[in-house]
């Protein structure tokens, strides 16, 4: 891949559901109810956003679903500089790329809101790999098998060609075509996400304060 242009800054995309009870963290509604579901999708969703804001590393959008109009998504806005986007309803891989062919040349970081253990440090550390090195890619691979996020130096659709996403194989697949492209790419960091009864727990040990805040709001 050539390198892209651009001023050195590296954008961050964020992919964000709308805190929608009976939508939001559907795996987690056992534990915690409908209501405490999006109360916990929201807390994630605002941090996500903080923390792509304190890494600055360069513009911050965040790529809403269903659309741009929830409440939720407003609010965020008060948090920084935040450009709204609606995500396309399309596989998990076309929505990515959308995020990313929005700048096509610009470096770009595509990351969820389902990762706490995601800090400003570890986004700059992601974003130098694209600026400062020689590598067309950056992941950060999630214990399951996913990842928590990616990046690419320029917009490209082959990485999500053909991913079986939501399977324990996605970060297995995409360093297979990331290979087959012949590019180099970084793994800073393994992470993990919330999705089961067991991630709440760790989320809850590593982050006290989001139990006041489920408290607060139910």
């Amino acid at each position: 891949m050539r390198r892209a242009n651009g001023d050195g800054r590296v954008r961050i995309a964020i992919l964000a559901r709308a805190p929608q009870p009976g939508l939001a963290k559907t795996r987690l509604i056992p534990r915690l109810g409908e209501q405490g579901a999006a109360s916990l999708q929201r807390w994630l969703l605002q941090r996500a956003v903080a923390t792509a804001l304190a890494a600055d590393t360069g513009p911050v959008e965040l790529w809403c679903a269903p659309d741009e109009r929830h409440p939720d998504f407003e609010v965020c806005r008060a948090l920084g500089p935040l450009r709204l986007h609606r995500q396309p309803e399309a596989d998990l891989g076309a929505r990515m790329l959308a995020a990313l062919a929005q700048t096509p040349a610009q470096p770009t970081l595509v990351i969820g809101t389902d990762c706490p253990a995601l800090t400003p440090a570890l986004l700059r550390r992601a974003a130098a790999c694209l600026r400062d090195g020689d590598d067309d890619a950056v992941v950060l691979p999630a214990e399951d098998g996913g990842y928590v996020l990616i990046g690419l130096r320029e917009a490209a659709a082959a990485p999500f060609a053909g991913v079986a996403w939501g399977g324990a194989q996605v970060m297995a697949q995409t360093r297979a075509r990331l290979a087959a492209l012949g590019w180099r790419w970084s793994e800073p960091a393994t992470l993990w996400d919330v999705d089961r009864p067991a991630d709440f727990d760790r989320l809850a040990a590593l982050c006290p304060d989001m139990l006041d805040w489920l408290r607060e709001a139910a």
